[in-house]
């Protein structure tokens, strides 16, 4: 019997949702840590930034890794806060600590304690998540399947496609291969929008380039492929747009990342994003992955924000 897998969306320190979806699945806490008597838990990454409660949520979700009860790979935030934290050869950071960036990331480092030993530690754990996972039967990565990405960035990564202290400083290293590989596999593919279009995104930056529907084999012009517009996708033209990042293969592969608004629904049947806005007062998602090659809708579990 293959292993099966509840496959756990974008957390954003949310951990009162958590809680509430494991239970749904019947985890239980047992001495501190959910469990399932048959099952594992996957996380696609994203733990912290934005919510109320992200000690309690790195908590669980570290305690079910140490334990074996749970997966987990890297997401953009764990990488930005690594980042974040990593001089570079300049006297600054890898992560630059300007306006944009202090923003995102000052509710985690406020209620974790910029530079404590519990930071110190949690650093450490997101150092040893893997940018992605391939399982017999399924793929989990936090924002994109991409071969060539993956193989761009394996040089800087070890055998369990955990990055290495070289190889982090490369991928940081804006304008390397490496840089726009990990862009890729963390914070998904993007495209030079028509000239003259812009939109803002969620957080008010003004935009020149889209994330696209990489999953969707249906999106093939502008309009239909992008991603994160805030409804405005119908102001873009209908022309064909060329890009080599769909994902074409049978294996079904979950990511989370994309802020995806309603109630959570499958991408196709080989593709599940599960990111459905928790952070936005939308709901934490879950897939329940039994050995199934085509996905099923009947398998999507999910809670409110509260």
């Amino acid at each position: 019997m293959p292993d099966k897998f509840d496959i756990i969306g974008d957390i954003h320190g949310h951990a009162d949702a958590l809680r509430r979806l494991l239970t749904g699945m019947s985890y239980s806490d047992k001495d501190g840590i959910f469990r399932h008597p048959d099952r594992r838990v996957i996380f696609v990454g994203d733990f912290i930034d934005r919510g109320p409660k992200q000690l309690d949520v790195l908590r669980i979700a570290r305690d079910m890794c140490d334990a074996g009860a749970a997966l987990a790979v890297m997401g953009n935030h764990e990488f930005n806060g690594l980042g974040w934290a990593e001089p570079d050869e300049n006297g600054g950071f890898l992560r630059p600590h300007d306006e944009k960036n202090t923003h995102q990331t000052k509710e985690f480092l406020e209620q974790i304690g910029e530079g404590s030993p519990a930071h110190k530690q949690v650093l450490d754990w997101f150092r040893s998540l893997p940018v992605w996972l391939d399982l017999p039967g399924l793929r989990v990565v936090h924002a994109c399947w991409n071969a060539a990405a993956q193989t761009e960035l394996a040089t800087c990564l070890d055998s369990s496609n955990r990055f290495t202290p070289d190889g982090f400083l490369l991928a940081n290293r804006r304008g390397s291969a490496a840089y726009q590989a990990a862009e890729v596999l963390l914070k998904g593919p993007e495209i030079s929008l028509p000239p003259g279009h812009f939109f803002f995104d969620k957080d008010g930056y003004k935009r020149h380039h889209v994330r696209i529907r990489w999953w969707d084999p249906a999106a093939v012009t502008y309009r239909s492929a992008a991603l994160g517009m805030e409804g405005k996708e119908a102001d873009l033209p209908n022309l064909p747009l060329t890009t080599d990042y769909f994902y074409k293969d049978q294996k079904p592969v979950f990511f989370g990342h994309y802020w995806l608004r309603g109630k959570p629904a499958l991408s196709n049947e080989y593709g599940c994003c599960l990111d459905f806005s928790v952070a936005k007062g939308g709901f934490l998602s879950a897939y329940r992955w039994s050995g199934e090659k085509a996905l099923s809708s009947s398998n999507l579990i999910y809670v409110a924000a509260s």
